[in-house]
């Protein structure tokens, strides 16, 4: 049954198509004026080209076979462990491995089921009274596998003066446990923001200091300083941890021998994934027919794989690198190469989704117009074949609003105009354009039902909204000074500094604040909001955290030669020996 949309009476209707036509007719003489002066971001062009990609070899065939079957006999051996092992401690640091090393997807009703069992059943206060590592461990594998457990678990460590005990300081397994568990915190959870006050000083100190001798203690700690686990891309935390746990535990040699076979079989399942995606992307012939945009097929491939790496995910990685590349394609039409009075018609065109529209535009803009609806029909017809659910209205929104919010974004150039931060971020977390890959997380898996399709109809849910305002944040960290270069939009910082009459290094820390605060409501939500399946909360976690990744030492998207170009390389090319 087609929907019906509360159209407005006929006179309505004529007149709004009356005022489009007198507003596209003065936009189409202006479109006839002389060449129009065009800006050049002068992005760097891409390190991976099509030739390479598809030079890439996947294991040979034989192989593959033999560690499928591998991983068969390695499984069976992890799944009696789960069940096997009997002493708290040890059933949750296997558990924490599993997840650590990537391989925890296979094994989620056995997981599922002990933490229920230790959950329902474990005495809080006898958990309260154990030391500060194993209570630490317990609060950050139920919290993060969707159980509730209060911070009021950690009170005891503490004095009355909010610090905690001074002996526990030198337990460092402890602080470590305990400052991991600390990011895991919602809003307004005290206790958790003084514990991670605390185990920050003390960590650093511990790292700083000569009296510690233990170099693989040293390389945790600062591997945690330099970013919690909450915070990490799961992938690369896996692919680090692989090589940690080799030497690590030789007790559970198997988990590693898992990891490592299971890594290298998705390994050569996203080199196939990435080839599909670079025949679709040369057949578009965008990094010719419009040479001022970031082409960057396979850092938007890697951002697919920080979202949802699984192996059942595949169509949603292939769609959504395809969205990704679409997303960079306009974000820089809207940026550097669109004149006002065109990206007034372009974002008509989008909005009211009308391919007729576009004969008026600019070539390079139909070429644009064209490639994104027929993706997004494509996309909605695979949906409404596989499941037969009707996606189309919630994956045309989002392009829709992205295109409205790149127009506001345009317009605030063109006049000059410097928005407060408020303001800003009320628009810039659609531009950030997570929302268009949440949509689309959110309509293509194998989960979705007619039910869940009604709750996000409505308009984003708050999950979403944390998620891409952390996404935007990120970026503006990085990316601010060198787009303000080239004459974009002033960004996040430079709207605080003028509107709150700061220095940059102010502005900075305010975001970082900020950053911090909506990590905490993004917790809230992912621990509390039962409406969405666990698929969608962790792709709205892992949005947050590939942009930290992408961002983390400056813009590794537009410059992707440094830490990007190492990410690729570990992650989708070179495979592990097992030895």
């Amino acid at each position: 049954m087609p929907l019906t949309l509360g159209l407005p009476s006929g006179i309505q209707v004529f007149q709004t198509k009356l005022r489009l036509h007198s507003h596209r007719s003065h936009i189409y003489a202006s479109l006839r004026s002389p060449q129009l002066e065009r800006r050049s971001a002068n992005f760097r062009p891409t390190i991976w080209h099509d030739y390479f990609i598809h030079s890439i070899k996947n294991g040979d065939e034989l192989d593959q076979i033999g560690n499928a079957q591998r991983v068969c006999k390695l499984k069976n051996e992890a799944s009696q462990m789960i069940y096997k092992e009997e002493p708290l401690r040890d059933k949750l640091e296997l558990i924490d491995a599993l997840q650590q090393l990537g391989v925890a997807y296979h094994f989620e009703e056995e997981i599922n089921d002990v933490l229920t069992d230790i959950h329902v059943c474990q005495d809080l206060s006898a958990i309260m009274n154990s030391d500060l590592y194993l209570v630490s461990l317990f609060f950050r594998l139920l919290r993060t596998n969707g159980f509730s457990v209060p911070e009021d678990i950690f009170k005891n460590y503490f004095d009355n003066k909010g610090d905690c005990k001074s002996k526990l300081s030198l337990d460092i397994h402890g602080m470590l446990s305990l400052y991991e568990a600390s990011y895991l915190a919602k809003e307004g959870e005290e206790i958790l923001e003084m514990a991670r006050h605390f185990t920050t000083k003390h960590l650093t100190n511990y790292l700083e200091s000569s009296n510690f001798n233990d170099s693989r203690m040293k390389e945790r700690v600062a591997n945690a300083l330099e970013l919690p686990l909450n915070w990490r891309m799961e992938r690369l935390q896996t692919r680090w941890f692989i090589d940690q746990y080799k030497t690590a535990d030789q007790t559970r040699r198997a988990l590693w021998e898992l990891a490592v076979v299971d890594f290298n079989i998705i390994q050569d399942l996203y080199k196939k994934e990435l080839k599909q995606a670079s025949r679709w992307w040369t057949q578009l012939r965008f990094y010719e027919k419009l040479p001022f945009i970031r082409d960057r097929l396979v850092e938007n491939y890697l951002i697919c794989v920080g979202t949802a790496f699984e192996p059942k995910h595949a169509s949603y990685r292939i769609a959504e690198t395809k969205a990704n590349c679409l997303v960079t394609t306009i974000d820089d039409v809207y940026d550097v190469y669109g004149s006002l009075n065109e990206l007034e018609l372009f974002t008509d065109a989008i909005e009211q989704w009308d391919i007729t529209l576009t004969e008026a535009l600019p070539e390079y803009m139909q070429m644009c117009c064209l490639a994104l609806f027929d993706t997004v029909e494509s996309d909605a017809h695979d949906v409404l074949e596989k499941k037969g659910l009707n996606v189309t209205p919630i994956l045309r929104r989002a392009w829709k609003d992205l295109c409205k919010a790149y127009l506001v974004e345009a317009r605030w150039y063109h006049n000059g105009y410097v928005p407060t931060l408020e303001e800003y971020l009320g628009n810039g977390w659609v531009t950030i354009g997570a929302n268009v890959f949440l949509s689309d997380a959110y309509c293509i898996n194998d989960d979705v039902t007619a039910t869940n399709l009604e709750q996000f109809s409505s308009g984003y849910p708050d999950i979403v909204r944390y998620s891409c305002t952390l996404a935007r944040l990120y970026n503006d960290l990085a990316t601010s000074s060198d787009e303000l270069k080239r004459g974009d939009n002033k960004k996040s910082i430079q709207c605080y500094m003028h509107h709150e009459n700061v220095t940059e290094s102010v502005a900075r820390r305010e975001i970082k604040e900020m950053i911090r605060k909506y990590w905490k409501l993004l917790n809230g939500e992912v621990l509390g909001n039962s409406a969405f399946h666990k698929y969608f909360k962790n792709a709205c976690l892992n949005i947050s955290r590939i942009a930290q990744c992408i961002y983390q030492h400056g813009d590794g998207y537009g410059k992707p030669d440094g830490e990007t170009k190492d990410q690729v390389t570990l992650l989708l090319l070179d495979p592990i020996k097992l030895i």
